[in-house]
């Protein structure tokens, strides 16, 4: 009886907005600026039933958000991007600072941006996560382009000079390219930056952050991110299929 009723009451508030939209234009100024902010509303929280829906539901089916976990790891992490639907899902001629979701944000100094991102459905049968990242670049005469990448708070939880970083990533393009990633670490005023070249090959890359090698204050360390570098990406197609985190201790000798 309550999934019936539940049914009939979809229904009925599906009835009403289908009105609403109908009269929409002849609706008066006062009354459409009520709908707006209760379709406003309501809009935000289906867009949160849609970032979970499409995280549990979308391909690939096994294991959506499964993360590889080496012996010992105590802190694994997969960004929105490549976990659920995020919106708007694509952006055309990037402006630098861009936001793509709630963790992402594109840098580049090129005077007209010829750059674009999008979100796309991820159906490659080696990949577990459901969605991928795409930029297509086209002209390009700046001097850099970067992805950065905010970690979340837990990340720097109980973070140690003992620990080891490790980003993996399934990537493939166009023609090949040089990427590198640097991790950037906030502890006081000052930030700890380390910085690894990824492999310039396509498929299945990874690069490990040592903390040991750094000068991190463990005491005042205040948030965590990555900065994606691509070099000379001029005409070029890059998809991330999946990028994910993982935090271990490094092994006492």
């Amino acid at each position: 009886m309550a999934k019936i009723i539940e049914q009939l009451l979809h229904e009925k508030a599906l009835r009403r907005w289908r009105r609403i939209a109908t009269e929409a234009p002849t609706t008066d100024l006062a009354t459409l600026r009520i709908h707006r902010a209760r379709a406003q509303a309501l809009e935000h929280q289906l867009r949160r039933i849609l970032h979970i829906a499409d995280s549990r539901l979308s391909l690939p089916l096994a294991g959506t958000n499964a993360i590889e976990r080496p012996i010992g790891t105590d802190w694994a992490w997969r960004p929105e991007i490549w976990h659920g639907r995020i919106f708007p899902s694509g952006t055309v001629a990037a402006a630098n600072g861009t936001r793509f979701g709630s963790e992402a944000r594109i840098f580049h100094d090129c005077p007209v941006s010829e750059l674009c991102l999008r979100q796309v459905r991820n159906r490659h049968e080696d990949v577990l996560a459901p969605f991928a990242l795409r930029m297509d670049v086209f002209r390009f005469d700046g001097s850099f382009l970067s992805l950065a990448l905010e970690l979340p708070p837990d990340s720097v939880a109980g973070l140690r000079k003992t620990h080891l970083l490790r980003m993996d990533m399934h990537v493939e393009f166009e023609k090949p390219l040089e990427i590198f990633a640097r991790l950037n670490i906030r502890h006081g005023p000052n930030t700890e930056q380390l910085v690894r070249e990824l492999p310039r090959r396509e498929g299945e890359v990874l690069v490990e952050f040592d903390l040991a090698y750094s000068r991190l204050n463990e005491k005042r360390i205040e948030r965590m991110w990555v900065d994606l570098i691509f070099e000379e990406p001029e005409m070029n197609q890059i998809l991330l299929r999946d990028v994910t985190f993982i935090r271990r201790p490094r092994a006492e000798i």
